[in-house]
């Protein structure tokens, strides 16, 4: 009997979370409203990683090397890569992220250009569906002329993101 009244707190546990997630616009055709899965909502995926193809474009990334362009004089050299980190700021994974991107931004001054989108805000979710993105947080990367040449979902180390940054010419 203990068994089976454990099994049903921790299925009423999981129903609870599930069911208090939020919701968000997928970029899918058919624009379902879906609630983002818990571990992804909450903990972020496993850290899945997948390379971007460089002929893909989406119009969010034009924008942003157009918006590079007209930025004022950088201070160590040109810019080089723009890091996109689409999360939240309740979300606990989004919040660990917030010290790399500083690091990032501290260490590369002119040379990387981070943009951050809370999803959950309706102007984030905007962003977050020209993005197709499916977790939180999500960091993507943007060469100099706007193409996507990477992607990561769940939380990022600043030493993963320095590998990512240097494949661009940062130093």
């Amino acid at each position: 009997m203990k068994k089976i009244s454990r099994k049903i707190v921790l299925l009423l546990i999981a129903v609870f979370f599930i069911a208090g997630v939020p919701y968000i616009k997928t970029p899918g055709s058919c624009g379902a409203v879906i609630p983002l899965a818990f571990t992804g909502a909450i903990f972020g995926c496993g850290g899945e990683k997948e390379a971007a193809k460089q002929e893909e474009v989406n119009e969010n990334a034009v924008a942003a090397a157009a918006e590079n362009k007209t930025a004022e004089p950088e201070k160590k050299g040109e810019l080089k890569v723009t890091f996109v980190e689409l999360g939240s700021l309740n979300c606990v994974p989004c919040r660990m992220m917030q010290p790399v991107m500083q690091e990032v931004e501290k260490k590369y001054p002119g040379q990387v250009k981070i943009v951050f989108h809370d999803v959950w805000t309706d102007q984030g979710r905007a962003e977050g569906a020209k993005f197709r993105i499916r977790v939180i947080p999500t960091q993507v990367f943007l060469d100099k002329n706007g193409k996507e040449y990477y992607r990561h979902e769940g939380f990022f180390s600043f030493e993963e993101v320095d590998k990512i940054l240097k494949q661009q010419g940062v130093n």
